[in-house]
């Protein structure tokens, strides 16, 4: 794909995310940048990166579309999360309401999947965001922190199998583990409160093995796995030695920061698939 383009929207969700993208598209050759932010998630420290920024509800699909067909944007991207207590919370107009009443099962792909193709009903092609953000997509052989011994190389390869499978199953994308035993895996709660939950569950020895992934047709346009500072300060916190993410297919944010926890912490953060 060709990252340079006159105009693109940008779908914010929340954290840090929405602008590191805003700054890697400028730096892409992206002219044009129009945001629909939402009340309550996407950082205002967005607005200053992008040539427009449009403040909605989440739920206000209609809105959200035309803002972008009203300024003759053609294609978008999603970046940052939405919080999934806000997807349950929401207050649908009626296009949105039509959306989820068509829907058998209520999940992220799938809420997401008919909101892409409610876009391009109205010509609005939605793209990954990807090949923007590749130099914040750690590769093989990426380490930062101490390097792993052969027990957690032995539980980073076990907890790779065991985070491919419970994604399979729409369970959960990171898994922890120590010593070959499953001790917490990802579910409704998201990642960091996984985390601490496996690695208190690891003992007052610590040493758990934290192992994210993406799922098999991992739909990137919607959901790229992100880590960054505060889930290296989870780790810390919660006693866990490893974290592991899959080459190529996740963001690590503000590596800079991140390298230096894990220097004064002693976590690993390598990279494993």
């Amino acid at each position: 794909m060709n990252t340079a383009s006159a105009s693109l929207g940008l779908i914010a969700g929340n954290r840090s995310l929405p602008l590191e993208f805003a700054r890697q598209a400028r730096a892409g050759g992206v002219k044009r940048l129009v945001a629909v932010a939402f009340e309550n998630e996407t950082d205002a420290a967005l607005a200053p990166l992008v040539d427009e920024i449009i403040w909605l509800k989440v739920g206000q699909l209609s809105r959200m579309i035309s803002t972008f067909t009203d300024r003759g944007i053609r294609q978008c991207v999603m970046v940052g999360q939405i919080a999934p207590k806000n997807l349950y919370e929401l207050r649908p107009d009626l296009r949105a309401l039509g959306l989820l009443l068509r829907l058998k099962e209520k999940n992220a792909h799938t809420i997401f999947g008919a909101i892409a193709d409610e876009l391009k009903k109205d010509g609005v092609e939605l793209i990954e965001a990807t090949p923007w953000l590749k130099p914040l997509m750690p590769q093989a052989g990426f380490q930062l922190g101490p390097g792993l011994s052969a027990g957690q190389k032995a539980d980073v390869d076990f907890g790779f199998r065991i985070a491919k499978e419970t994604s399979r199953l729409e369970i959960g994308q990171t898994v922890v583990v120590k010593s070959g035993v499953v001790l917490a895996v990802e579910g409704f709660e998201g990642t960091d409160q996984c985390l601490a939950r496996g690695g208190k569950l690891a003992g007052k020895d610590g040493g758990a093995v934290a192992v994210k992934v993406t799922k098999l047709n991992h739909d990137m346009r919607f959901d790229i796995p992100c880590m960054g500072v505060q889930t290296l300060e989870t780790c810390a916190t919660s006693g866990v030695a490893v974290l592991a993410l899959e080459a190529g297919k996740t963001l690590l944010l503000e590596q800079e920061a991140c390298g230096q926890l894990a220097k004064k912490n002693k976590i690993s953060v390598t990279v494993v698939g």
